[in-house]
């Protein structure tokens, strides 16, 4: 089922729409915070609504009764996928790294929903090679090692 794109407005009274799942449009003009809309203007946006595919009518003598179709995770699902393809190249560590830069997700988020622990270690590094120290440290075995060099030259 193809999912079309809300404007803000369609995406606001959605919300409310999830809530009541069923409904007629007197419902959403008591259950509208304030300031509420036009009565007419809620009416033509459930009429977008229905073309879309969000909601469904089903007529009861005079008076509509509308049904939500489309669920909300549904349309979350739709939302994020748009995210992660139009903004993070298909790639969950881009997202991810965004999400903790921007301090909307943290380790202990990760940690508790992956029960595992994340956790940022050192590196090993190789520790040089310190000829002189050694030369300082150990001289006598450096003497040993000239002496050898010095009697292969010899026997070439």
């Amino acid at each position: 089922m193809k999912i079309n794109h809300l404007t803000s407005a369609e995406e606001n009274l959605m919300k409310l729409f999830w809530k009541l799942d069923s409904f007629y449009l007197k419902d959403v003009m008591e259950q509208h915070p304030e300031p509420k809309p036009h009565q007419n203007t809620v009416s033509t946006y459930l009429k977008i609504l229905v073309e879309k595919g969000y909601l469904s009518t089903e007529k009861e003598g005079r008076i509509f009764k509308y049904t939500v179709i489309m669920p909300f995770q549904n349309y979350k699902k739709f939302l994020l996928t748009e995210l992660f393809h139009n903004f993070f190249h298909d790639s969950g560590k881009e997202i991810l790294e965004f999400l903790m830069s921007e301090n909307l997700i943290s380790q202990d988020d990760l940690r508790g929903y992956f029960d595992l622990k994340i956790e940022i270690k050192p590196t090993r590094v190789k520790a040089p090679k310190l000829e002189i120290a050694n030369e300082i440290l150990n001289p006598k075995k450096e003497k040993k090692e000239k002496k050898k060099e010095k009697e292969k030259k010899k026997k070439k």
